[in-house]
């Protein structure tokens, strides 16, 4: 039963008086039980526990989300006591006091801000060569279903938090694949909102074109519970204007038949992957035709390797320009206040360099700014590639109302020597370009390690994207709890396989 669940049921006896700190205790004990093994949460909140007696006095106008405990990722900033960092050694001061409105939202719906999360440095936004999961701060995190592999980021804290149960939900980040990616191969459910849905107000930047809060949590209703708390438009984020707009009551759109009679684009495109997760996609193609879906494959997509170089392009400039921007409101015992600075921050901290460099920080560093006709070429070309040529295109052409694909590989090896070794990847940089929402839910697992079926579609498209994930996830019911193994070859049925046969030739 899950955390969450678990602990509504055991304090029914005692009422609703200390519910809120009865979710509050037990969510600390898992956490000091659970993560010295696989490093998810930097810290918990010494507030926590007056949050939950404070929720447990009101007699009324408790919120939605009332006692449940959330994790935040350390990029985005919470009122108290507790450093933003973003994993860098260099904003261990950057004690702000202030709640990201998200974070405000959630407090409003009844949420317990339980603590920080660890995630990939920087938002995996420093080096090309890095490893997912590891920041100077937090260290590395582990999949909770083989601790020897990688958990992807950069939310990587976010989604082995949840997978583990340490809480039923948190809050990820995504630029490209960094909620998606983590949710797929710990095995929860993670969505990529719109951008513009979700505020980004006080969460430390990449690019203000595509970076965006969201949900990650243990199932579909959960997820769209947290939705429904923090999406809404922001004053201080201009790419919300019209968030209040499109927000609509995602729990109650969730359908058990949302699948029935509904147009789904295959993209055939993203693989073949391996033997056995082309098994497992076709098995879920085959549950989403059960359910009443028509699906339409979809075998090709112009122009899409000219994507990633444009993208590139328009994150470095960005990087910088926002970082700057950025590191300019947080409190004067910051020392690094620029890009230029926190690059010579890491030159002089060997544990930041130790186990990769900064490439990506110096390219962005090298950038002309956001009126360099080749960032304006660049931001033009990818999202009208990725937006109105791609994901748009697909869906009109095909007459279909979302797209399905494996979000993900299973896990790789964490590898402090070769860095990420990734085989193969998903469609992510297609909805993390556009803007456009992406939702991935569990659809299996490859030798003990899960792997993800992304939704797809345009902007403003959550509702349906939660609803059909929602009936895929009630008809597959393929989520399994990890058991903490300490790597996929030494687990029982593996590990016998890699031994010589009994009878030698």
């Amino acid at each position: 039963m899950p955390l969450f669940t678990l602990v509504l049921t055991m304090t029914a006896a005692t009422g609703p008086a200390t519910l809120a700190e009865a979710n509050a205790a037990a969510a600390i004990d898992r956490v000091r039980k659970i993560d010295p093994k696989i490093h998810a949460v930097l810290a918990l909140d010494p507030t926590a526990m007056a949050q939950a007696r404070a929720l447990d006095r009101r007699r009324s106008a408790r919120g939605p989300l009332f006692g449940m405990p959330v994790l935040i990722k350390d990029n985005i900033e919470t009122g108290g006591p507790l450093p933003t960092t973003a994993g860098s050694m260099a904003l261990l001061h950057n004690v702000t006091g202030r709640d990201a409105p998200l974070v405000a939202r959630l407090r409003a719906a009844g949420a317990i801000i339980l603590g920080k999360t660890n995630l990939s440095e920087w938002a995996n936004m420093r080096s090309s060569g890095s490893i997912s999961g590891w920041s100077a701060v937090g260290g590395q995190t582990r999949n909770p279903y083989a601790l020897d592999r990688n958990p992807c980021g950069s939310s990587s804290g976010s989604a082995v938090a949840v997978a583990a149960g340490l809480t039923d939900a948190a809050i990820g980040t995504e630029t490209d694949g960094s909620i998606t990616c983590p949710a797929s191969v710990n095995g929860i459910v993670g969505l990529k909102p719109t951008v513009g849905l979700v505020s980004r107000t006080h969460v430390v930047p990449i690019s203000h074109s595509q970076d965006t809060p969201g949900p990650m949590a243990k199932d579909v209703r959960t997820a769209a519970e947290l939705l429904q708390a923090i999406a809404g438009s922001d004053p201080a984020d201009p790419a919300t204007a019209d968030a209040d707009a499109h927000r609509t009551d995602y729990v109650a759109a969730l359908r058990s038949n949302a699948l029935q009679g509904v147009r789904i684009g295959v993209l055939r495109f993203t693989g073949p992957w391996s033997p056995a997760l082309d098994a497992l996609f076709e098995r879920a193609l085959t549950v989403l035709r059960s359910q009443g879906a028509t699906l339409i494959d979809i075998q090709a997509m112009k122009d899409r390797d000219k994507i990633g170089p444009a993208e590139l392009t328009v994150l470095l400039t960005e990087l910088k320009v926002d970082l700057n921007a950025y590191l300019a409101t947080t409190p004067k015992s910051v020392a690094s206040r620029t890009l230029s600075d926190l690059i010579a921050f890491n030159k002089a901290h060997p544990r930041e360099l130790a186990l990769f460099g900064q490439d990506s920080f110096e390219k962005a560093q090298a950038t002309e700014g956001l009126s360099d006709p080749a960032y304006r070429e660049a931001r033009a070309l990818s999202q009208r590639l990725a937006g109105h040529d791609g994901i748009d295109a697909m869906l009109e052409t095909h007459d279909v109302v979302a797209l399905v694909a494996p979000t993900m590989p299973p896990a790789w090896k964490i590898d402090a020597v070769n860095d990420d070794q990734i085989s193969g990847g998903g469609a992510a940089d297609l909805a993390a370009v556009a803007g456009y929402p992406h939702l991935t839910v569990p659809m299996g697992q490859v030798r003990g390690l899960p792997v993800g079926l992304s939704f797809i579609g345009p902007a403003w498209s959550e509702t349906q994207l939660l609803a059909l994930g929602y009936a895929y996830e009630q008809a597959a019911r393929v989520r399994i709890a990890p058991t903490f193994e300490t790597g996929v070859e030494g687990a029982s049925g593996t590990a016998a396989l890699l031994e010589p046969a009994q009878s030698k030739p």
